[in-house]
C-alpha cells in the first residue's frame, strides 16, 4: 500500500509541476552554451579584432558617455581578447563596446539578447509586475524543491525492494518500455546526488536566507557577510572620477587578482568598487572598494581567506552552472540539465502505457 501512494505521490507531482521543469530542463541546458551560440551568430556585436592594447579606463567610459548621452554605471571587462567589453549605463540600458578603440558595437537591453532572454526565462519564467516584480521566482524555487521530492521518492522506490543492484542493469535488446524504465532508474540513482545538489543551488538564486541557513547547519559554519566600504564625501567642486588611478592601486592590494567588474559610482557618497578574483577562488568574490576622486584605497576584502562555509556558498554560482572544471563538466551538466525532462516524459509515459493499453 505505501508503495502505491508513494507511486501515485510521485505522479502527481510529476503532473503539477511538469511542464515547469521540462522549461528549466531545456533552459538550463541552453544556458551552459547560451553565450557560446550568441557569440557565433551575432559576431558582429559581440566579438572584436585584437589589437596591441586597449584604452584606458577613462578614455573608454568617455567614449561610451559621449556616445550615448549616458553616464557608465558599470564595466564588465573580457580575459578573451576577441570578445567586446559590455558597460551598463545610467539607464538601465548595456553597451556592448570595443576596447581598443571606444566604439560602440550594439546597445541592447539585458533580457533581448540569447543569454539574457533564456536567463529570465529560467529564473522567473519572463513574467514581470508593473512594479518590476517577478513573482514567479518563488513558483521556480517550488518546482525545483519539487524536483528534490520527486528525486528522493524515486530513489525510495528503487531501494525499498530486494535485489536493488539487478535492477541497475540496462538491457539495449530489451522492448522500448522496458528500456525506458530502465533508463528511468539507473539515470534517477546515478544522477542523484547531482541533481539535488544543482536544484538546491538553483533555488539559494532566490531562497537566500533559507538556503543558506541549510548549509550552515549541515556544514555548522557561518557564512561570513562582506563588509561595506565608509561613504565618501565628495569634494566641494566637480571633480572628475579617476577610474584608472584607483585600478592601478586596488591591483596593489591583490596583485596576482583577475578584475572581473568595476561598479561606479552611481551616488556622489558611493565608491567605485572592483570585484576581482583571487587565486583560490570559484568565481570573484573579493573586492578593493577607492574614493573615485582621489583614487585612494578605503576598504579590501580578500574572499579566499574566507572560512569553508563561505567558501562552499559562494561556490554555489559556479556548481549551478557546470563551469568550473572545464568542457568534460559542462557536458556532464548538459546531461544533467536535460535529465528531468526525460525523467517527467518517460513518467508520464510510463503511466500513460499502465493504464490505456
Amino acid at each position: 500500500m505505501l508503495k502505491l501512494w508513494l507511486r501515485r505521490t510521485h505522479l502527481l507531482l510529476a503532473l503539477v509541476s511538469g511542464l515547469f521543469l521540462i522549461c528549466l530542463s531545456l533552459t538550463g541546458a541552453l544556458l551552459i552554451y547560451a553565450k557560446d551560440i550568441q557569440y557565433l551568430t551575432q559576431s558582429d556585436k559581440w566579438t572584436v579584432k585584437p589589437a596591441a592594447s586597449a584604452l584606458d579606463f577613462d578614455d573608454l567610459i568617455k567614449h561610451v558617455s559621449a556616445s550615448t548621452k549616458q553616464p557608465v554605471t558599470l564595466l564588465m571587462p573580457e580575459q578573451r581578447s576577441d570578445l567586446a567589453w559590455q558597460l551598463q549605463l545610467a539607464n538601465n540600458r548595456y553597451v556592448s563596446v570595443n576596447p581598443y578603440n571606444g566604439q560602440v558595437l550594439h546597445e541592447y537591453d539585458y533580457y533581448s539578447t540569447i543569454y539574457g532572454f533564456t536567463m529570465a526565462l529560467h529564473r522567473w519564467l519572463l513574467y514581470e509586475d508593473g512594479d518590476k516584480n517577478r513573482p514567479l521566482r518563488n513558483w521556480v524555487s517550488v518546482c525545483a524543491l519539487i524536483l528534490i521530492i520527486e528525486i528522493l521518492l524515486g530513489f525510495y522506490i528503487w531501494v525499498k525492494p530486494k535485489n536493488r543492484m539487478k535492477r541497475l542493469a540496462i538491457k539495449r535488446k530489451a522492448k522500448f518500455r522496458v528500456l525506458m524504465y530502465q533508463l528511468h532508474t539507473v539515470l534517477g540513482v546515478y544522477f542523484l546526488i547531482p541533481l539535488i545538489l544543482i536544484a538546491y543551488t538553483g533555488m539559494a538564486f532566490h531562497w537566500k536566507e533559507q538556503t543558506k541557513t541549510v548549509l550552515e547547519f549541515v556544514m555548522q559554519g557561518t557564512v561570513e557577510e562582506r563588509p561595506k566600504p565608509p561613504a565618501v564625501i565628495p569634494p566641494l567642486a566637480d571633480t572628475p572620477l579617476q577610474v584608472q588611478k584607483a585600478f592601478d592601486n586596488a591591483q596593489t592590494v591583490f596583485p596576482e587578482g583577475k578584475l572581473f567588474r568595476i561598479y561606479l559610482p552611481k551616488k556622489p557618497t558611493d565608491n567605485i568598487g572592483f570585484r576581482i578574483e583571487n587565486p583560490g577562488e570559484s568565481h570573484a568574490y573579493s573586492w578593493v572598494w577607492a574614493n573615485p576622486y582621489s583614487a585612494d584605497i578605503v576598504a579590501s576584502y580578500d574572499a579566499s581567506q574566507s572560512s569553508w562555509t563561505t567558501q562552499t556558498w559562494n561556490f554555489k554560482y559556479k556548481f549551478h552552472i557546470g563551469d568550473f572544471a572545464g568542457p568534460i563538466v559542462q557536458l556532464l551538466w548538459l546531461l544533467l540539465a536535460l535529465s528531468p525532462l526525460f525523467f517527467t516524459i518517460s513518467g508520464i509515459y510510463f503511466w500513460y502505457k499502465r493504464h490505456y493499453k
